[in-house]
């Protein structure tokens, strides 16, 4: 198991976001969080990734163990330098006025202190070129002038350029055209296959993301209502209803 969540509650000041919710992540693994809008989803992954108030929710209670530790008081930078996870937030936020190799240089900035700096940051380049060609035909372009598929292939290939061992991806689907974003995942499932890179993601189209995933948890305002392979969420009469359109 590398990431276990347990009973966590939190809220936004007096405004209760999660009511003790409790998943599992096991090295190796791709797992989905869908829900509706206001679920709860990427309040999880706010806390998952330590981001600061005022974005994250305050913790209340419960714990989040992530290789057999705690890290709900380890901050964002050390969980990446150190721990390994990283995060693709939902918006994208590249660095619209730097071109597309700067924002991923930019974040090597955590192997700094690395002495094989220079070939690992390589070695990832040439990896998230392998994986998203287009960002390597656009590499010296301004990230503000990508297509927005292009953008949500930057922010994945910036957090695979810390050499995170687990990426959290928040909503990768959004505004996507559609033969973008199934490039964009089958890159993603050679990743997982070839490095066993482990990946949660959290995605509002709950057909992509069960077809994606090979596990999955409902979130419904803030707790877990369902939970299972993906092929029994789809087979699920009440998510089939909620999220699947029948």
């Amino acid at each position: 198991m590398l990431l276990e969540v347990k009973d966590l509650k939190a809220a936004y000041g007096s405004i209760e976001a999660l009511h003790g919710i409790s998943f599992t992540v096991d090295k190796g693994e791709i797992v989905t969080l869908i829900g509706a809008n206001g679920a709860g989803k990427t309040s999880t992954l706010m806390i998952l990734a330590r981001l600061a108030r005022p974005e994250a929710p305050t913790v209340s209670s419960g714990d989040v163990i992530y290789d057999g530790e705690s890290i709900l008081k380890t901050e964002a930078h050390t969980l990446i330098q150190q721990r390994m996870m990283a995060l693709a937030p939902e918006g994208r936020h590249i660095f619209g006025n730097l071109t597309v190799q700067e924002n991923l240089q930019i974040a090597s900035y955590a192997h700094k202190k690395n002495k094989n700096r220079e070939t690992i940051v390589g070695d990832l380049k040439d990896m998230v070129y392998s994986l998203f060609p287009r960002l390597y035909e656009r590499r010296k372009q301004r990230g503000e002038l990508l297509s927005g598929g292009e953008q949500q292939m930057l922010a994945v290939g910036r957090a695979l350029m810390t050499g995170s061992k687990f990426i959290l991806l928040d909503e990768p689907s959004m505004g996507l055209a559609p033969k973008l974003m199934f490039e964009m995942f089958r890159a993603l499932r050679r990743l997982n296959a070839a490095k066993q890179i482990t990946i949660l993601v959290v995605e509002q189209n709950a057909k992509v993301a069960l077809n994606f995933a090979s596990r999955g948890y409902v979130l419904k305002n803030g707790v877990i209502a369902a939970q299972g392979a993906s092929s029994e969420l789809e087979a699920n009469p009440d998510v089939r209803k909620a999220y699947l359109g029948g």
